[in-house]
């Protein structure tokens, strides 16, 4: 009896803490502080490229051709207006040193020739003459050269250094690439835009849906699909080379002639003075349609060029990246990230 007592006690003993347990509900699981939802922050549009923006700036009106101004005249023997320091420096070399020499050199042959005609005819001189020489005209159609040799030389030698001086750090870099048979141009300091140049077509000789040139674009053989602009007053510094065989890159205007040679960078700077139209052509024979290479120039003021190159897609210098501006406004400030530390309860 004793023995099954002290069974019984243990066992009670034993199962008491399992049903204490049992009975004892489950500690709470700790409760996490869902942190508050981040507010809404409005995201900007995506910022336009500068060509996208450049769609809505309107391109300038191309301006008109005006007879006797930037191309040839009919019937004219002189030199095209000039437009640049160098042209016009090396107009007034031709017109008050080159000609007048030219004029009195050819009169005094003339002269003498007519002179000699009259005056040594077999009809006054039956006898002809034995002189062989004569030492003071020999020494006077010596030196008399010699003098008029070193007075054209004065001018031409300052002419020649200023058409080889370098271009100022401030010039428009532009490029001029030679193609049989076109030109194209790129704008490297304006975002680097590309401009295809072709002559335009006679209205005969078109195609069929095909842009023709009408007198709005210029003379024939020199009007052309898309024109390049240089802004008054600023310095150009015009790279001109060349993709297949030798061009030349040449505008009476401007006092301007420079090899386009493949695989060389030849360098020319110029400053035109007088806005207007101005046009060229290649001058090297570059194959069979050398002849059908114009160029066409549209020197325009500063403000003006500034619209043509945003029309086509370009920047000038201190323009702000399309939309860069918009973004930075259009950012909120960052939000605060303080989150609520899980609460742990503790369970008993």
């Amino acid at each position: 009896m004793t023995k099954l007592t002290s069974l019984l006690l243990a066992i009670g003993m034993f199962a008491t803490p399992i049903a204490a347990y049992a009975q004892t509900p489950p500690p709470p699981a700790p409760v996490v502080a869902t942190p508050a939802p981040a507010p809404a922050v409005a995201v900007p549009a995506p910022a336009e490229s500068p060509a996208a923006t450049a769609e809505k700036v309107a391109a300038p009106a191309p301006l008109l051709p005006v007879a006797g101004e930037g191309m040839p005249t009919p019937g004219a023997i002189h030199l095209q207006e000039q437009v640049t320091p160098n042209g016009r420096q090396a107009e007034w070399i031709h017109d008050s040193v080159l000609l007048p020499i030219i004029t009195v050199i050819s009169a005094l042959v003339l002269a003498l020739l007519i002179w000699v005609i009259v005056r040594y005819r077999r009809a006054a001189n039956p006898v002809a003459s034995r002189t062989s020489h004569n030492t003071v005209i020999e020494v006077v159609w010596t030196l008399l050269p010699v003098l008029i040799l070193l007075f054209i030389a004065v001018p031409s030698i300052s002419l020649l250094a200023a058409q080889f001086k370098p271009a100022p750090k401030n010039a428009l870099t532009i490029k001029a690439i030679g193609n049989q048979w076109y030109w194209t141009y790129e704008y490297p300091d304006n975002g680097g835009f590309e401009i295809v140049s072709n002559m335009l077509k006679e209205p005969k000789d078109a195609a069929k849906g095909e842009r023709a040139r009408t007198d709005a674009d210029g003379p024939a053989r020199l009007a052309v699909d898309n024109r390049i602009v240089m802004p008054v007053g600023v310095p150009i510094k015009l790279i001109v080379t060349s993709n297949d065989v030798i061009h030349s890159w040449a505008i009476p205007a401007f006092w301007t002639k420079m090899d386009a040679v493949p695989g060389r960078l030849n360098e020319v700077s110029f400053t035109i003075e007088k806005p207007g139209l101005y046009f060229g052509q290649c001058s090297e024979l570059c194959g069979a349609r050398h002849g059908f290479m114009p160029i066409a120039v549209e020197a325009v003021s500063p403000a003006r060029f500034a619209q043509w190159v945003r029309s086509k897609g370009g920047s000038m210098p201190g323009d702000k990246p399309a939309g860069a501006a918009a973004a930075t406004e259009a950012a909120p400030a960052a939000p605060a990230t303080n989150q609520a530390a899980p609460a742990a309860a503790s369970g008993n």
